[in-house]
Order: structure tokens, then C-alpha cells, then sequence
């Protein structure tokens, strides 16, 4: 089986332009493909896994990875689903960003001579003429296949910004340049970059002549429709100081039933006749399924160390043994202390547990916190400077645990 066949048993394929091509030329490692990420933050979120999962794969078979940060494009914003427009960023927080995925990418992906390369658009973007630019690419695009795309379309209602109009252009542009400086014949993307990827493989033929193909990936998404990696805290980090090895382990840990397998194919490694013994286990075994998909996707992005405590910590737990040492926890200071302690309620938000404490009161009345085990009764349950140096264990719902310590 070669690794185009194995993506499709995997189901990672979505759309491609040219498939008996992009099937020989990745079967025989003969891509040099890219696959863009724009820095929109300070961390890579669940999001962007299954694009460096598929990065991994395709260089393991011998193809070789261009990685793109999108320092250029960061400027304008991809409106791709989005309904509305993205903050601007200055360019100290884009440098910074961009910093910050090669550091987590490095993880994931070989860099190095003959093997894969990251690239930065800003070095050629921001120095474009813009008359030149408008004479020599924009008379490639036309305007009303633009207002077809999906992208677009989805925000011609609520309003769509000439900034943003741009990006599909630069998008494409991308590819071309990456085509004529590093060779680069195949560009990866998720399944709603579509319209943006059919525009870079058009330019290179137009301007060109060559071909050059696209090939998106299936997005990530739940059992309801939904894309996966967020949570009540907001989206799942592969930083680990902005979602801890643990949290990471226990959102794969607590992913819906119906969702199991089809992470186990997507996002793991473990070989396809595993994984279709797998399907065979009856249904008493989800939870054995869980462990997996958590231990295996927790080892990839934080190493087996972590996913080793992340898992002894769970089972701890959730057998009742409280064995705390590696669960997340939220430092109180000294001046969050009241003259009676800190209470419940204000606790958990402190632990950002809960956003308010009419938030806290309502969970604590409904029977939804424990403390250190035991029910919480009351939300004006206090906590002194010596119980908190002793640490507060915090349990919030069945699945969300929290150490509260004072040092």
C-alpha cells in the first residue's frame, strides 16, 4: 500500500485536482509540497494537528516538506471560516509567533539539508509593488470565480473587507514564488482552503505553464458537524504552558464515543490492520479505545514522558487513589487570601475553572464540584494559607480536575 492509498483508508483525503498524478508523485516521494500557517497565535492548536500529523507522514514516505509561516499574510487575515474579520497584529507579535510554531513544529517535522525547510512569506510579500503586483498577478484572477469561492461567499453578508479580498491572491501567490525558488509542485491544505489552493494551482499554469497540484485534507470535525479542539477553556494547545500534557491527554480521553475510531485513523500512527482489529472490540472496550487515542496523540506532542504521567495521573483519579502530583494547577498568592481564607466560589474561578462566580455558586448548588473527594456543600467553603500549602484537590463535573497550592 502505498501512502496516497493509506491516506484514503485513513480518510484524510478530501479534494485533490489531479489524483492518478498526485497519486504517483507522492507514491514514489517525489513531492515537494507546502502547507501553509498563518500566526495567528503564540501556540499551534489542535487545529493545525492533523496538517503536521500529515506533514509526518508524507516526509516519512519520502516526499519533502516545505513549511510555510504566514508572516506576510498574518497582515491581512484569512476569512476562510470566519464570520468576522480577524484582529490586526503588529509585526512584533507576527515574529514572534512565527518563532514560537517553528519551536513546536520541530517536534513533528525533520528540518535540515534535503529534508524539509521553513520559509517565511513576509520575505517576499512585503516587498511587493503594488502597481507591479495589480499588472502581473491580478490580471490572472477574476473577480466574479473570486465571489464564488466558499470563503467569500459566507461573508458577503455581514461584510467583507478589501484587506481581506487580497488573501486568496496572496495565498496564490505564495505558491507560485514557492514554485519557481524551491520547486515546490504540491500544496496541502484543510478542506476549507479549497478556493484559495485552485487559485495557486491556476497562477502557476497561467503565468507558467507548469503544472502544480492541490490536495486538501478532511477537517477535524465531531460527530454534531463541529470542528474538534475546543473546549469550556477555549482551544486545546500543543503548548504545554497553555494547555498542560494532562488537559491535552483528557480532552482525547473525553472525546464522544462516535468520534473514537475515526481520531484513531486520522491523527495516530499506529498501523492500519491495529486499528482495524480495533474496530472489531465490542463496545465495553470504549474506554480502552479512549486511553489509546489519548496516550498516542499526548506522546506525539509532548513526548512518551509526559504521556506516561498524564496517563497514571488519570487513572489515579478517576480510581479514587488522588494521586495529584501531575495534575494542573492554579498557584494562589497571598493577596488573594481574604482574612478568613479564599471561598469556594472565588476559588474556581481563580483556577479558571469557572468564569464568575455566579458561575461557581450555580455549579456548587447543582451538586457539580468536589473538594479533595468529597461534594462541596456550600460556595462560602473556606480555605486558609495552611489548607492550600497542603493543596486543594478540585473536581469539576466527572472529568475536570484542578490542584489549587499555595507555596
Amino acid at each position: 500500500m502505498g501512502i496516497y492509498e493509506e491516506l484514503q483508508a485513513r480518510g484524510l483525503i478530501a479534494q485533490v485536482t489531479d489524483e492518478a498524478e498526485i497519486r504517483e508523485l507522492i507514491n514514489k516521494g517525489g513531492a515537494r509540497f507546502y502547507i501553509g500557517f498563518d500566526p495567528t497565535a503564540d501556540s499551534l492548536h489542535v487545529g493545525h494537528f492533523m496538517a503536521l500529523c500529515l506533514m509526518k507522514r508524507l516526509q516519512m514516505a519520502g516526499n519533502r516538506p516545505v513549511v510555510l509561516i504566514g508572516g506576510g499574510t498574518g497582515y491581512i487575515g484569512d476569512p476562510s471560516g470566519r464570520t468576522d474579520m480577524r484582529s490586526m497584529m503588529t509585526p512584533e507579535i507576527i515574529e514572534h509567533n512565527c518563532a514560537c510554531f517553528k519551536k513546536q513544529m520541530e517536534r513533528f517535522i525533520e528540518f535540515g539539508d534535503d529534508k524539509a525547510i521553513m520559509v517565511n512569506n513576509a520575505e517576499w510579500l512585503l516587498k511587493l509593488n503594488y502597481i507591479d503586483m495589480l499588472r502581473d498577478v491580478g490580471a490572472c484572477f477574476s473577480v466574479n470565480t473570486m465571489l464564488r469561492a466558499e470563503c467569500y461567499k459566507q461573508r458577503m453578508e455581514r461584510g467583507l473587507s478589501f484587506l481581506e479580498f487580497n488573501y486568496m491572491i496572496m495565498q496564490a501567490y505564495d505558491f507560485l514564488h514557492l514554485h519557481k525558488t524551491y520547486g515546490v509542485n504540491m500544496q496541502f491544505g484543510g478542506d476549507d482552503q479549497w478556493s484559495n489552493m485552485l487559485a495557486g494551482s491556476e497562477l502557476i499554469r497561467k503565468k507558467l505553464g507548469h503544472d502544480a497540484y492541490s490536495m486538501t485534507i478532511t477537517l477535524l470535525l465531531n460527530s454534531e458537524g463541529k470542528k474538534m479542539g475546543k473546549t469550556a477553556k477555549g482551544a486545546v494547545w500543543l503548548d504545554p504552558a497553555k494547555t498542560s500534557p494532562f488537559d491535552f491527554y483528557q480532552y482525547w480521553r473525553n472525546v464522544d464515543d462516535a468520534d473514537v475510531m475515526k481520531c484513531i485513523k486520522m491523527l495516530t500512527f499506529l498501523p492500519l490492520e491495529t486499528i482495524a482489529d480495533m474496530e472489531t472490540w465490542d463496545d465495553a472496550r470504549i474506554n480502552e479505545k479512549k486511553e489509546i487515542l489519548a496516550y498516542e496523540l499526548t506522546s506525539l506532542v509532548h513526548g512518551q514522558e509526559e504521556a506516561d504521567k498524564a496517563q497514571k495521573t488519570a487513572r489515579a483519579l478517576f480510581s479514587g487513589e488522588m494521586d495529584d502530583s501531575d495534575m494542573p494547577s492554579t498557584e494562589i498568592t497571598a493577596d488573594q487570601l481574604g482574612p478568613d481564607g479564599i471561598d469556594l466560589a472565588t476559588l474556581l474561578v481563580a483556577c479558571k475553572l469557572c468564569k464568575s462566580k455566579g458561575e461557581a455558586r450555580r455549579l456548587i448548588e447543582q451538586g457539580g464540584v468536589f473538594v479533595n473527594g468529597d461534594k462541596a456543600e456550600s460556595f462560602a467553603q473556606a480555605f486558609t494559607a495552611d489548607m492550600l500549602k497542603a493543596g486543594v484537590t478540585l473536581k469539576k463535573g466527572k472529568k475536570v480536575f484542578h490542584k489549587a497550592v499555595m507555596k
